[in-house]
C-alpha cells in the first residue's frame, strides 16, 4: 500500500498522529416525529419526548452515535442547503436474527404505512434481504444470514453489509 493511502501517524495540526474515527451517522429529516417513530421500530433506543427537539441524538451500542436535524436545523447554519433529489448517498442496514424476522420487520413497517421497496426475498448472497423506506424516502435494508449453514462471512462485500 502506498503512503498516500495511510491515516495512522499523520501529523495533525499541532504535531501529534491523527486518527479519525467514525462517531455518528446523521439523518436530516423533514418530518422528525416520523423518522424517530420509524426508527424506533427498526430497535434503536431513541429518548422518549425527542419528537419536540430539533436535534435529536441516539447512542448505539458499539458507542457510535444516530443523530437526527430538522431540514430547518440544518438552515440554521447553512442557508444555502437543499433537499437532496436524484438518488440516495447512503444506506443504512439493520441485521436480522434470522430471515423470519426479515419477514415479520418488514410486513410490521410497511402495515404500520411505511412504503416497502423491496420485498422480502432471498438473495444470491446467501441472504434474507428487504429494503423499506424511511420518512424521507430513504431506503432501510434489512437482512439476515438465509440459513445458518450458508452464513456468509462478516465481510462479504454485499449490500447488506454497508
Amino acid at each position: 500500500m502506498s503512503d498516500s493511502y495511510k491515516t495512522t501517524g499523520t501529523a495533525g495540526a499541532y504535531g501529534r498522529p491523527m486518527t479519525p474515527r467514525l462517531d455518528a451517522i446523521s439523518i436530516i429529516t423533514a418530518d422528525l416525529p416520523a423518522s424517530l417513530a420509524f426508527y424506533r421500530r427498526l430497535g434503536l433506543a431513541v429518548p422518549a419526548g425527542a419528537e419536540s427537539a430539533p436535534h435529536v441524538e441516539a447512542v448505539l451500542p458499539g458507542g457510535q452515535r444516530v443523530l437526527w436535524d430538522t431540514e430547518d436545523v440544518i438552515r440554521s447554519f447553512d442557508p444555502g442547503w437543499e433537499r437532496p433529489a436524484g438518488g440516495e448517498r447512503l444506506g443504512l442496514a439493520f441485521r436480522c436474527d434470522g430471515p423470519e424476522e426479515v419477514d415479520a420487520l418488514y410486513a410490521e413497517l410497511t402495515g404500520a404505512g411505511h412504503t416497502g421497496h423491496l420485498k422480502p426475498w432471498d438473495a444470491v448472497w446467501g441472504q434474507r434481504y428487504a429494503v423499506v423506506l424511511d420518512p424521507d424516502g430513504c431506503g432501510v435494508s434489512l437482512f439476515a444470514p438465509a440459513t445458518p449453514a450458508t452464513a456468509p462471512a462478516a465481510s462479504t462485500g454485499s449490500p447488506g453489509e454497508k
